[in-house]
């Protein structure tokens, strides 16, 4: 039987690349979407693809979903945060709302499924999560992405009582995502990404692709040791 595995912010550049490696490797795979499904829907239908649309700034919903859903949540054996709220505002001119309605998206979606997965992962001695951060976070994020990097940030976070679960096989990561050839480097049109790129000692943005194995060797069995770990990825950085 094939493993499952949610996937939030399956719609974004990351994200669909992830999704057709998962697919490729012939796990299960529901993945989310708020806005656009063109790009998944370009796989077909297929019985190891469920597409799953949900707008995670509205946290109480998805918190009633959730639990409307509970059985089917827990079920799976792997989950990856990829969400990529970014709201682009100059620090001075940052709400409280903008700060919350990243929150939402970026962290405290990822928490809540979290709290229903972790039980069955322990009684099946097997399970993957893991949370997509910036290389923003190292920095201070940019000077207009400030609430997207410390929402990012708190995926960084480990809480104490994950540790109650690494013995069970259960390995919990965030992954460091650095510069990545994707569109949501065109959100700031004044952004030079020449410049950007030649700060990075390797000299190159990875691609969507490399950061999708990346993805998929954490959250597979070929992972048996990496657990409560910040993994960098962003060529020297």
């Amino acid at each position: 039987m094939s493993k499952k595995i949610l996937i939030l912010g399956a719609s974004s550049d990351i994200g669909f690349e992830t999704v057709k490696y998962f697919l490729k490797k012939n796990w299960t795979v529901t993945a989310h979407y708020n806005t656009s499904k063109k790009k998944l829907s370009q796989l077909g239908k297929r019985k190891n693809l469920k597409l799953l649309k949900f707008n995670l700034i509205k946290i109480h919903l998805f918190e009633k979903f959730i639990r409307k859903n509970s059985n089917e949540i827990s079920n799976y054996d792997a989950f990856v945060s990829l969400t990529g709220h970014m709201k682009l505002k100059k620090f001075h001119k940052i709400l409280p709302s903008d700060l919350i309605d990243h929150f939402n998206v970026n962290y405290i979606s990822n928490l809540l499924i979290i709290q229903k997965i972790l039980d069955k992962m322990k009684k099946k001695k097997w399970g993957r999560i893991l949370l997509a951060s910036s290389i923003g976070t190292k920095f201070g994020g940019g000077n207009l992405t400030m609430p997207y990097s410390v929402s990012k940030h708190l995926n960084e976070f480990f809480p104490s009582i994950y540790k109650n679960y690494y013995k069970y096989n259960i390995m919990i990561n965030a992954l460091q995502i650095g510069v990545t050839d994707t569109k949501l480097h065109l959100k700031d049109k004044k952004k030079n990404m020449k410049k950007r790129i030649q700060l990075i000692p390797i000299k190159k943005m990875a691609s969507t692709n490399e950061v999708a194995k990346y993805i998929y060797f954490l959250c597979s069995g070929e992972n048996t040791l990496i657990t409560n770990q910040i993994i960098n990825i962003s060529g020297g950085e």
